[in-house]
């Protein structure tokens, strides 16, 4: 995912996004553990874009958009 599809977002969207990755982040993480989890590097990829989500809502929060 990119920061430029996200900026068009709102902070509500973005909300909503942030948690819905987070949520399947920590289902990845359970499977891993389990050993159920066959692409790893979903993890590195959901963290990442766990981060930019957060990056360009906290600007929009300041912005007080």
């Amino acid at each position: 995912m990119k920061a430029s599809e996200l900026v068009e977002l709102s902070i509500e969207e973005l909300a909503a996004k942030s948690r819905d990755m987070r949520a399947e982040l920590f289902n990845a993480k359970v499977k891993r553990s389990t050993g159920q989890l066959e692409n790893t590097a979903r993890l590195m990829l959901l963290r990442r874009d766990i981060a930019r989500v957060e990056t360009v809502l906290t600007q929009k929060r300041e912005a007080g958009q």
